[in-house]
């Protein structure tokens, strides 16, 4: 499964040039009209990826700690590795492909609502984040409440970036399979080291 991922976010480091024009036509209609309401919520969905992503490292680990479940701890720590190596991952992409927001590159068209944003735009760091942390999560918990929710989660995380003008489509679909990913390959690993 995270060789599929890889390959996709690979397919589509190559190929987003060629889809600009769909990848902006799609941005415009999630990006228009101003509905400061919702606006100010994804605002508050956007950034509530920073304090989610420790909260459920520690929230996994010490499940662990607190029932005496070793594999529980141990998924604690490979929560923490999957999401570091996803961030990690998502800023050296972010300066090897160096593509421009979608707000700079159309100004007259995409409204930017984030302020507090960097240059460069794929993939979604936010995204990334949310769905190695949703994914994280599932591995650990393997309670099907909690996989639907973090992955719900995850998607309004990733729709709230592009309804702030800071991400293409095309960006928060390569975070999303870059998040996911990290989460497989972090288990894989861990299963060929330790045989569990």
């Amino acid at each position: 499964m995270q060789s599929i991922c890889f390959t996709l976010l690979f397919v589509f480091c190559l190929s987003f040039y060629k889809t600009q024009n769909l990848d902006f036509r799609i941005l415009r209609t999630l990006n228009k009209n101003d509905m400061p309401l919702w606006d100010k919520g994804m605002k508050g969905l956007s950034f509530s990826v920073m304090p989610a992503m420790p909260i459920s490292v520690v929230e996994i680990w010490y499940s662990g700690y607190r029932n005496k479940d070793e594999v529980m701890m141990r998924n604690g720590y490979k929560s923490a590795i999957t999401i570091g190596f996803a961030a990690l991952s998502a800023t050296g992409l972010k300066y090897l492909v160096n593509r421009h927001r979608p707000f700079k590159d159309y100004p007259n068209d995409i409204t930017q609502r984030d302020f507090g944003v960097g240059p460069f735009s794929f993939p979604s760091g936010h995204t990334t984040a949310a769905f190695a942390t949703a994914t994280a999560l599932s591995l650990s918990c393997k309670n099907p409440y909690v996989t639907t929710s973090s992955f719900l989660y995850a998607g309004f995380v990733g729709y709230s970036r592009m309804r702030l003008g800071v991400h293409y489509p095309s960006d928060v679909l390569g975070g999303m399979l870059l998040g996911i990913a990290s989460g497989l390959l972090t288990w894989k690993l861990d299963k060929a080291v330790n045989g569990k």
